[in-house]
């Protein structure tokens, strides 16, 4: 990227803080990500988070047990307020201060998301949580990322994964896929790679929103990215 980079929307998955466990928060790694966007924010820089649920519930295995869709979709949302719950305590006891947002409106334990007001959180230093995706079913927490990213007119979206980069098919898979440094936006909808879901990934593309996809399980990874080394994959 060419541009020095002041704000973040760093898009954590659920999954992400099982650790290894099959479900739940791991209490370790929950705190390793707390230190580790504690250290990116004592740094200087303004961090936005959206955070997935799929470690609780996701709304596509509603079906499975007689739950319509959309019912489901809801369930997840509040998925992701319990884990943006978790987050903001575990920031919180590192001494950063936090506010936790919501697209749902639930006000005994976190602020409706009001984009204005997340931008002056982000003004004041403020990590900002964003949960329960856009407050709408049928629509991801990737693009709920890439809603908010450019809603709060972030520099750059950071998704971590379990990899290191965007590959030209499952490197856990495939031993001899390749990784790519940089992508077009245009490069991958032609190779159909799965970065975001379609709406996200659209969205981004229309507003030029870089991303940058890497693996949150390295420890320092998100504050070498945003000093300049060459981590992970960029599409811009």
């Amino acid at each position: 990227m060419n541009q020095p980079i002041k704000r973040i929307l760093l898009k954590l998955s659920g999954e992400a803080l099982m650790g290894d466990q099959q479900f739940g928060i791991k209490a370790d790694t929950l705190s390793i990500f707390a230190d580790e966007i504690a250290d990116v924010i004592r740094a200087g820089y303004q961090v936005g988070i959206v955070v997935g649920g799929g470690n609780i519930f996701r709304g596509l295995q509603a079906g499975n047990i007689g739950i319509e869709r959309a019912q489901g979709d809801y369930m997840g949302m509040l998925a992701t307020l319990i884990n943006g719950m978790a987050l903001q305590g575990a920031l919180e006891s590192k001494g950063i201060h936090t506010r936790l947002l919501s697209a749902l409106s639930i006000q005994q334990v976190c602020e409706p998301y009001i984009r204005r007001r997340a931008t002056r959180h982000l003004e004041k230093e403020r990590c900002v949580i964003m949960a329960a995706g856009t407050g709408n079913p049928y629509f991801t927490t990737d693009t709920a990322a890439a809603l908010r990213a450019n809603e709060i007119e972030a520099d750059v979206i950071l998704k971590g994964t379990s990899v290191d980069g965007i590959y030209t098919s499952d490197p856990k898979k495939d031993p001899n896929a390749t990784k790519f440094e940089t992508i077009s936006f245009d490069e991958v909808m032609i190779k159909n790679l799965r970065i975001m879901d379609q709406t996200a990934f659209a969205l981004c593309k229309e507003n030029k929103m870089p991303i940058i996809v890497f693996n949150i399980r390295e420890r320092g990874n998100i504050l070498r990215i945003l000093k300049g080394e060459k981590i992970g994959t960029l599409v811009s």
